[in-house]
């Protein structure tokens, strides 16, 4: 866990107290703090326990990458705090998300809306799909600018000005040619752009990106990264990145939280992640990478051995000790809590108990 202040709240590793913390790695403030966030769903077969008791912190100014297999519970969180989770079948059950010192769960209904799409926008993955077929581009931003930024563009022709400038910022040729543009014209990253422009319009503090670059190529996808982190030096806008490609965390993100089966397992700096992985987990990520070197002498790519369990059937203790090559018998009986082995790196594993 990176190096903080601790105020008042329960008891944490290593003797500290508290899990709310107000500052962060190099003296930023915190952002977002999620304190014990439970979201579960409710499905014919039982309850599914889609994210249990997730800690995390994300800091000003910074990009958070958050990574793990498909199914881990990266997409509700992110839909968690913005309070998208369908119900039913969804239910946020317990837990705190404080946005800018603002517990979000608190909020009525017109109180969160506020927030969302002005303070905290979103990029869904499917670009193609997430505007609307039927109006201009611009007339999609328009709407975004006159509904949270009216003191700044209290008529359309002035929303449509604000529109072509995001167009421009975000590298869309002739801007105030392709306004009138519907989505079917533009090609994916165009269309991702687009989205990019749609969630920066009103300036706001987090960005959450999730799979951004899924259906694009590879050629634009290094685009599109380029383009977000270029956008976040110039805005100050913080992104919280959701990915499973582990090459798009190294390149464009600062820090780095791994889940798995509905928990941050690890959350570190990305170059720590990179050197030193601690949770057995994420050491098989890391190893599972194709190398060079690998492939010149003919090894066999690494695999984490066993498969993910699926959230009806989670093992007691440590969700992963079934799959675990260091696996102890606590283990099996308990779940852990977070340990903070070295400073800004911490990790759910028992080895790093003492």
């Amino acid at each position: 866990m990176p190096d903080t202040d601790f105020v008042k709240g329960k008891a944490g590793p290593q003797g500290m107290t508290g899990d709310q913390r107000i500052s962060g790695p190099h003296g930023r403030e915190i952002l977002v703090d999620i304190q014990g966030l439970h979201t579960h769903f409710h499905t014919p077969e039982g309850v599914v326990h889609a994210l249990a008791g997730v800690d995390l912190q994300l800091w000003k100014g910074r990009t958070l990458g958050l990574v793990g297999e498909s199914g881990c519970g990266k997409t509700v969180l992110a839909l968690s705090i913005l309070r998208l989770i369908p119900e039913p079948p969804g239910k946020i059950v317990k837990g705190r998300i404080f946005f800018e010192g603002t517990d979000l769960l608190s909020l009525d209904r017109d109180g969160i809306r506020r927030i969302r799409g002005n303070k905290i926008s979103m990029i869904f993955q499917e670009p193609m799909t997430s505007l609307n077929p039927v109006f201009t581009i611009g007339s999609q931003i328009e709407e975004v600018i006159l509904l949270h930024q009216s003191h700044l563009a209290s008529t359309r022709k002035q929303a449509r000005a604000m529109a072509v400038e995001m167009l421009d910022m975000v590298g869309i040729p002739y801007p105030a040619r392709r306004i009138d543009d519907y989505p079917h014209q533009l090609s994916g990253g165009m269309c991702q752009r687009i989205m990019i422009a749609m969630a920066l319009a009103c300036r706001p503090s987090l960005m959450i990106a999730d799979e951004p670059t899924t259906a694009l190529d590879v050629t634009t996808q290094a685009q599109i990264l380029l383009l977000m982190s270029e956008l976040k030096e110039e805005t100050h806008t913080s992104i919280l990145l959701v990915t499973h490609d582990l090459g798009v965390v190294a390149q464009s993100c600062e820090d780095v939280a791994v889940m798995y089966t509905g928990n941050v397992v690890e959350h570190a700096a990305v170059e720590d992640i990179f050197s030193q992985p601690l949770h057995p987990y994420t050491k098989g990520l890391m190893k599972s990478i194709p190398t060079v070197e690998a492939r010149k002498w003919g090894e066999r790519l690494h695999a984490i051995p066993g498969n993910v369990p699926t959230f009806r059937s989670i093992p007691r203790g440590c969700t992963f000790h079934n799959r675990c090559e260091e696996v102890m018998d606590i283990c099996r009986k308990e779940p852990p809590p977070v340990f903070c082995p070295f400073r800004d790196h911490s990790v759910r594993c028992w080895r790093y108990a003492n």
